[in-house]
């Protein structure tokens, strides 16, 4: 619902450009600091083994930069359904800015490891407010006739940005210390801090909800413990303990559980931490099963990639962010125009044409070997990329779409958490399958380049069988019908 205090104008021609000028603005500000903020979430992953030795850490905590990432945008994102809801649009902006620049800053001024890790949480803490409060200003502002150009936006900041970090961080470590891919961000963050500050204005209209404080426990147990448990199987196959896997896993099971009791039970008074009504529609049900498929793949394979670039085919890393980056500058300038033809076409041809195509890629990469030309890599990344930027926007504006406008903050929030755990599960799936793998082969006395190629190979097999379950529920998503009109547009 829109703040009545900036949408009740004349209705002359001055007064809706002004309001349409207005919507742009606060999409276009959120949208570069969205972008600016996702990016940090895999800008670590290359930069461990240089960080291991600075900080003269082992694996196992180095891990932590990107795992305490993970574990607090799980924690926090659940949240946001009810900050959104409580809170105006520009205090909540301004919170989640203020907390990714403070986050950014101490890390690159950080002088041990235990306070990077902390940097990371506080970055954590602001970046999982920022995309759940992109996805419902933008369902809240832009009609359903328009929407899918601004969510092929958004997709270039879901899809994009993760993929572009260990580019980006490899490109930066060729040449500069680690610091630098903290200061070359802060001064982005805090000139998009700035401008939000100066031109950002409420669209939204806050009203009274109740904040369940056990339902923020269970929920910071619950997804917690996922993304943990799943991290740490990843860990465990690379040789780490798996009942530090398991246990934390067993845990968020059952704290999932007893969130989900809570929250039905208080959504019949609508003060649900997260409204889990959100499920009662097909299309959003629908779309949210494809979204965490193709998230595990997408992390799954970013998390593999250079895994294999570096391990097998012998790159460094500078290579290896320069043969990714085709992919995700194929993802980004894909994303506008699917979602042009998502307004003009709907979601099922985009989808099922996308969900074929991410199989096909993932039986073909099912062949990479210690002698796989990096030009069939580089083809692979590049069409997997094209079939996944099909898919991103028309799920996204077609799940979103489905919900009754006050149900756009909880579902919005519901993408963002879910996106975290695909991502967590994909990360651990894959790693857990190649490294088992690869120990059996070099245990029966295979080469290790051989035998990492194989725990590769197995683990794309696992990934091109999953695709093959998207596709029939591909062809059942559709265009939602709009719940209401929107009172504000973006022209």
């Amino acid at each position: 619902m829109t703040d009545p205090t900036l949408s009740t104008m004349d209705h002359s021609g001055d007064g809706v450009a002004a309001t349409s000028r207005r919507n742009r603005v606060v999409i276009t500000l959120m949208l570069v600091s969205a972008f600016v903020v996702i990016l940090n979430e895999t800008i670590m992953g290359v930069a461990i083994p240089v960080l291991m030795r600075d900080l003269r850490v082992d694996a196992s905590a180095a891990q932590w930069l990107s795992t305490a990432f993970m574990l607090t945008m799980a924690v926090v994102i659940p949240i946001t359904g009810w900050l959104i809801q409580r809170f105006n649009t520009r205090p909540v902006f301004i919170a989640a800015m203020v907390l990714f620049s403070t986050g950014t800053l101490l890390a690159a001024i950080a002088p041990g490891f235990t306070l990077l890790v902390a940097a990371r949480v506080v970055q954590a803490s602001g970046t999982a407010i920022m995309m759940p409060l992109l996805f419902t200003t933008v369902m809240t502002l832009v009609p359903p006739a328009t929407r899918g150009r601004t969510m092929g936006n958004i997709s270039i900041v879901i899809s994009v940005a993760p993929a572009l970090g260990p580019t980006i961080s490899g490109l930066i470590l060729n040449v500069l210390d680690w610091r630098w891919m903290f200061i070359l961000v802060l001064p982005v963050a805090i000139a998009a801090l700035a401008l939000g500050f100066a031109r950002i204005q409420n669209v939204t209209t806050p009203k009274p909800t109740h904040f369940d404080v056990f339902s923020v426990i269970v929920s910071a147990f619950g997804f917690g413990g996922l993304v943990y448990g799943l991290s740490n199987l990843g860990a465990a196959a690379r040789g780490g303990n798996p009942l530090l896997g398991w246990i934390p896993l067993g845990v968020g099971v059952a704290a999932i559980g007893v969130f989900i009791v809570r929250q039905l039970i208080l959504q019949r008074r609508d003060d649900a931490l997260l409204d889990l009504r959100t499920f009662r529609s097909r299309q959003f049900t629908l779309s949210i099963t494809v979204i965490v498929v193709s998230m595990l793949a997408l992390f799954g394979t970013i998390i593999l990639l250079p895994i294999y670039l570096q391990n097998v085919l012998m790159l460094d890393t500078l290579a290896t962010g320069l043969l990714l980056l085709p992919g995700g500058l194929v993802m980004g300038l894909l994303a506008p125009i699917v979602g042009r033809i998502y307004d003009r076409i709907g979601p099922t041809a985009l989808v099922v044409t996308g969900s074929v195509l991410v199989s096909i890629v993932f039986w073909g990469m099912t062949q990479f070997n210690e002698n796989t030309p990096t030009w069939w890599v580089l083809v692979a990344h590049v069409s997997l990329s094209f079939a996944l930027a099909l898919m991103f926007t028309p799920l996204f504006t077609s799940g979103l779409g489905a919900l009754e406008p006050n149900l756009y903050s909880h579902g919005s929030a519901i993408v963002g958490t879910v996106q975290q755990v695909a991502g967590a599960a994909g990360t651990a799936l894959f790693v857990t399958i190649m490294a088992s793998v690869a120990a059996t082969r070099v245990a029966d006395g295979a080469a290790i380049v051989s035998a990492t190629a194989s725990g590769i190979q197995a683990a794309f097999l696992a990934g091109a069988i999953l695709s093959l379950f998207v596709i029939p529920i591909a062809a059942f998503i559709r265009k939602p019908a709009a719940v209401q009109p929107e009172p504000d547009s973006v022209a």
